[in-house]
């Protein structure tokens, strides 16, 4: 079936950003109109909008394989949902650690460098040259003083996909607990949180899942949720919410616990219409597409004069394609994640300029170029991207 209907995007640009902020797909913008009409003129009399709640939290564990929507909260943005596990866990001690990567996007890394206030320490396992993590590494910094290993299912720098089912079982081996950031990679690669030994999951849902800023979903293992506490509280965590006069300090049983207030209901709507679409197109297939188009762009990354840094091992690859072009003179080219000379750096930012003049918009990061197609993106516009790059490279 030819999703591109869903993706008016397709009309006016050659979009490969889904790794930053995506376009929200047809259906979404659909809902979050339909929901502005009936606020305008009913607001909020007809009360169906809530009955999407259970519905769209079940898609979302579907999604990633969790045992149900009681094991799903809805967050604004992925640092609320990895600061509510680092708060929520309410026993830390002088000596424990929490183990990332020392390349993780500032929201897998500032709410854990926070517990230093409590005598954390905050171990990093370094990246290697190729833009690895090594999971040997990852797995030989646990100690029996780590209660949490909290690293990016996919890296945003790199687009290096870990394995993280070993790690998973060392971490619970040593008696602590696997955190993911799941933003990079919920909506486009098949996660499932069993399988994986996931214990917590954080995804906003503006990148892959197509839906808007501001709206995403929380993972917990329904049997630690007992054990955490939130760090926000508010009437709707309390398990008489809706009855406001009968005060009762006892919190939700399930992840609604980490639900304070009122949601955002069209970030709620929208997400859901994309949910919708993202399981009938099937997570298997969204990667199969996906991987082909990234395959297709670093095959003829080389032939166009630029440099592939991304892994493209089948278990390390994901959409995400980060490269150079040829650095200038003889200066040997920098790994993934590195400070570029500004000269390499300038250079990255006129082509990301001049390919924005044709419509085809890809993005710098650690002064490296990033494109990011999804699923419903066309070979034909990876070949447009590439005749465009050897443009700039002349």
């Amino acid at each position: 079936m030819d999703w591109s209907s869903e993706f008016p995007i397709l009309n006016e640009l050659v979009f490969m950003n889904h790794a930053g902020v995506a376009p929200i797909s047809g259906r979404a913008a659909s809902a979050m109109k339909i929901y502005a009409n009936e606020a305008a003129n009913f607001a909020y009399t007809q009360g169906h909008w809530y009955r999407r709640i259970r519905e769209i939290k079940t898609a979302a564990a579907q999604l990633i394989n969790a045992r149900g929507p009681q094991e799903i909260a809805f967050i604004p943005n992925t640092s609320t949902g990895i600061s509510s596990i680092a708060n929520g866990i309410t026993d830390w001690c002088e000596g424990d650690n929490v183990i990332i990567s020392d390349v993780e996007y500032p929201a897998n890394r500032y709410p854990w460098e926070d517990l230093k206030r409590h005598g954390v320490e905050l171990i990093e396992v370094r990246q290697q040259a190729d833009g690895h993590i090594d999971v040997d590494q990852v797995c030989n910094a646990i100690t029996n003083s780590t209660r949490i290993v909290s690293l990016s299912h996919v890296q945003y720098a790199s687009g290096f996909r870990i394995n993280l089912k070993p790690i998973s079982e060392m971490v619970h081996h040593a008696g602590g607990y696997l955190c993911v950031d799941g933003i990079q990679s919920v909506g486009l690669l098949p996660v499932d949180v069993q399988a994986m030994g996931i214990d917590f999951l954080s995804a906003d849902g503006h990148k892959w899942m197509l839906g808007p800023e501001g709206f995403g979903i929380l993972y917990i293992n329904e049997d630690l949720i007992p054990m955490l506490h939130p760090h926000v509280v508010g009437w709707m965590n309390m398990v008489q919410a809706m009855d406001f006069g009968n005060y009762r300090f006892e919190f939700q049983p399930d992840a609604r616990r980490f639900e304070p207030g009122s949601y955002n209901i069209p970030g709620m709507l929208a997400l859901g219409a994309s949910l919708d679409m993202i399981l009938e197109v099937g997570i298997d297939e969204i990667w199969k597409r996906t991987d082909a188009l990234t395959t297709q762009l670093c095959d003829g990354l080389p032939q166009a004069g630029y440099r592939v840094l991304s892994p493209r091992e089948p278990n390390a690859c994901s959409g995400i394609v980060v490269f150079e072009p040829p650095p200038p003179g003889s200066t040997p080219a920098l790994a993934p994640g590195s400070v570029p000379q500004s000269d390499a750096d300038l250079n990255v930012k006129r082509i990301v300029s001049e390919l924005e003049k044709q419509n085809i918009h890809i993005v710098t990061r650690n002064g490296r170029l990033r494109a990011s197609p999804h699923f419903y993106n066309q070979p034909e516009q990876i070949e447009q991207l590439l005749d465009a790059l050897k443009g700039c490279g002349e």
